[in-house]
C-alpha cells in the first residue's frame, strides 16, 4: 500500500517537457517553465498544484493524507504523504497538476492520457 518516492519520479517524469530542478533538501518540477510539483524526499511527500475546490476536497476527505500548502493565483497547492495514495491516484494527481501548468498546446497534445 502506498507510493514510494520512485513512483513519483517515474509518473513526473513521463509527462512532456517536465524540467526537474534539485535543491539540497527537496526537488522542484516545472513544464514550460512553469512550476507544478515538489518533492521533499526527507518526509516522503509531494507538492502538487490542483484547483482550490479539488485542495479542499482532498484535504476535507483525507486529511491524514493531504494537507494544505498555500493558494496562489487561484491554485491551491495540496501536500500528498506518499505512503497514503496508491499509484494511481498519485499518477491522477500529478497529471491534473502537470495539466494545469502545461502549454495549452502540450496539454492538447497529450489528451486525458495518464501516466502510468
Amino acid at each position: 500500500m502506498g507510493c514510494e518516492i520512485a513512483d513519483f519520479l517515474e509518473l513526473v517524469h513521463q509527462l512532456e517537457d517536465v524540467g526537474q530542478h534539485d535543491r539540497e533538501r527537496w526537488s522542484a518540477f516545472d513544464v514550460g517553465r512553469r512550476g507544478f510539483a515538489y518533492l521533499w524526499p526527507r518526509t516522503r511527500t509531494v507538492g502538487l498544484k490542483q484547483t482550490i475546490a479539488e485542495q479542499l476536497a482532498l484535504v476535507a476527505e483525507r486529511p491524514e493524507v493531504f494537507e494544505v500548502q498555500y493558494t496562489s493565483g487561484g491554485f491551491g497547492w495540496v501536500v500528498v504523504q506518499l505512503e497514503g495514495v496508491e499509484r494511481d491516484e498519485l499518477a491522477e494527481l500529478t497529471f491534473e497538476a502537470w495539466r494545469l501548468t502545461a502549454p495549452a498546446a502540450l496539454v492538447e497534445q497529450r489528451a486525458d492520457r495518464l501516466p502510468v
